[in-house]
């Protein structure tokens, strides 16, 4: 396979002098969400919080060299840490070693980007779309009730070890009755949230989150917050992250590679949307299969520095679009400034609260629920409705890993129920409009007596087959019995050998009831497949019409038959 130029060469030589200036501004803009956000979701996932800065500063470096797109923005995400912490937490020792939960989020991270790159290289890129829209509604709805629930002891200034939304519920109102709370705490985190959301709502234009990080630290310090009870992140390791081939055992790789593949799952399925949409507003060309490689290879360089995997960011790439960026030296300039701080300025996070990291990732968490597309599924189509809770449930009572499983799964039997069960009904001549259509849809259009037009929309195959045949015979079972049966075949877009073998047994079964069956406006490469069969035998050039208009007119000259209004009674047609 012959290896193009990576884009971000491409983009360097046709780069704009006109661009520098707000590159650079985008980049320390985006500088100030990133410490916190990363932060944070390290802490999320389970890990030490420096972790996100290593893994903020190595994605961003090879996003920029890999990436497509210009602006899209790479790092750790609320979406990922949920799915991280229950692949990783499972394999730690009692004592929860910190060096061995970073050292299997590494292994996490290099398993995702070879899965992504591989992906990427094969062309795969449409893995992404095996989770439907309501299923990933309901799933981020449940991840966000799982964040939510995960961060209210952290919140509440104390800590609890369950694992699983009911035991976490249990354990966080069990602390709160055993007075563990400690009120600067709660007092420190809710303003940070109704900070956050406030600023977000009023004046989106501004960071909120940075704003929110200066006035916490500056409280913390004025008030002395640590002799009140609150947790503080305390001073960050000093220097750059270290290149690290993390040592594990043989029986954590099984573990860590199914957890790989659904946070690879999500994770796709996140950075082709973000880049979809970002895409459309700058009129750029979505090159899905080049994102998946990127994304492989941010997740390898945050692995093999202490990093854990990371996906696109939509609120992290709306603020350096907001900024100015117009390539990926915004990314460039925010690593630096993260790699500068750590080298500089290791303390400078060091009196900000935790209350206010778990403030950051309840904010985020809220941004996850969609109950706005919830409820439009509700009033539009109630199965995918409760295909969306379904898929909700199944995080909120399984777990974030067991979810996406079950996320999948749902949209997989949709597809299949969906093919298994198609629409079909009997069309009919309805008054001031051209065509033959569905009598449900016009109740009062006409049928020929003695010709049932029926139409099945989808493809012919093995589980379909027989629900095909059982509701042609309902209509032919009809007082009076028609003489013909027209199958309007242009939905039909394939035809399998067990549904052959069907269509054969159905049509020895209707000539049996004196009921002819003939088939209209079946594709070309559909009949050739009958025929391949060898159905010609049994259904001549005769029983094929090129359209249905004229079907009907050779049945109406065989039978001299006139068109007449719909009777609900007869074999239920309407």
């Amino acid at each position: 396979m012959r290896v193009g130029t990576p884009p971000g060469i491409k983009t360097l030589r046709t780069y704009r002098r006109e661009w520098l200036l707000k590159d650079l501004v985008a980049g320390v803009v985006l500088s100030t969400l990133l410490v916190p956000q990363g932060m944070a979701y390290a802490e999320l996932a389970g890990l030490p919080a420096i972790t996100g800065l290593y893994t903020s500063v190595m994605c961003l470096l090879a996003y920029a060299v890999a990436g497509p797109s210009r602006v899209l923005v790479l790092g750790p995400d609320s979406s990922l840490g949920p799915m991280i912490a229950a692949t990783v937490l499972p394999l730690l020792a009692a004592d929860g070693d910190s060096g061995r939960a970073v050292a299997l989020a590494s292994v996490l991270a290099l398993m995702v980007g070879a899965i992504t790159l591989l992906a990427g290289v094969a062309r795969l890129g449409f893995v992404a779309d095996l989770i439907s829209k309501p299923t990933m509604i309901g799933y981020m709805n449940g991840l966000a009730l799982t964040i939510l629930i995960g961060q209210l002891p952290k919140l509440f200034g104390f800590s609890t070890e369950s694992d699983g939304l009911i035991r976490e519920v249990d354990d966080f109102v069990q602390g709160v009755a055993d007075g563990r709370t400690v009120a600067a705490a709660v007092a420190v985190g809710g303003g940070c949230i109704l900070l956050i959301l406030l600023l977000q709502r009023l004046m989106p234009k501004i960071p909120a989150v940075l704003v929110m990080v200066v006035l916490a630290i500056t409280a913390s310090v004025a008030l002395d917050l640590d002799e009140h009870g609150v947790k503080t992140v305390g001073r960050l390791p000093e220097g750059l992250p270290p290149f690290t081939v993390p040592d594990i055992g043989l029986s954590d790789l099984g573990p860590l590679f199914i957890g790989a593949l659904g946070i690879a799952l999500v994770s796709l399925a996140d950075t082709i949307s973000n880049a979809s949409a970002f895409a459309a507003r700058t009129g750029q060309e979505v090159r899905g299969n080049d994102e998946m490689i990127a994304i492989g290879t941010a997740n390898m360089a945050a692995g093999l520095f202490q990093g854990f995997p990371v996906s696109t960011s939509g609120s992290r790439t709306a603020v350096a679009e907001r900024a100015g960026a117009k390539t990926q030296l915004t990314g460039l300039v925010g690593a630096a400034l993260i790699v500068l701080m750590l080298v500089l300025l290791p303390g400078l996070f060091r009196d900000l609260p935790q209350p206010a990291l778990a403030a950051v990732v309840i904010t985020a968490s809220l941004s996850l629920a969609d109950l706005a597309g919830t409820r439009r599924l509700w009033r539009q189509r109630k199965a995918e409705f409760w295909l969306c809770i379904a898929a909700f449930l199944g995080v909120a009572l399984l777990g974030v890993l067991p979810g996406i499983a079950v996320a999948v799964g749902l949209s997989i039997l949709n597809v299949f129920r969906r093919s298994w069960w198609p629409y079909s009904t009997v069309l009919g001549r309805a008054s001031g409009v051209e065509g033959y259509h569905d009598v449900r849809s016009h109740p009062g259009a006409q049928l020929l007596p003695g010709l049932v037009i029926f139409r099945f929309d989808g493809p012919l195959f093995f589980a379909n087959a027989k629900s095909f045949r059982e509701e042609v015979l309902r209509y032919v079972h009809a007082d009076p019995a028609p003489r013909r049966v027209l199958i309007a075949a242009e939905p039909v877009t394939d035809v399998d050998t067990t549904a052959a073998d069907v269509l054969e047994e159905l049509d020895a079964t209707l000539r049996e009831q004196g009921v002819e069956l003939v088939f209209a406006e079946l594709k070309d490469p559909v009949r050739r497949k009958i025929e391949r069969y060898g159905l010609a035998r049994t259904f001549g050039a005769d029983r094929f019409h090129p359209t249905v208009e004229g079907a009907v007119e050779a049945f109406r000259s065989d039978s001299g038959a006139n068109w007449a209004p719909v009777h609900r009674a007869a074999g239920d047609q309407g």
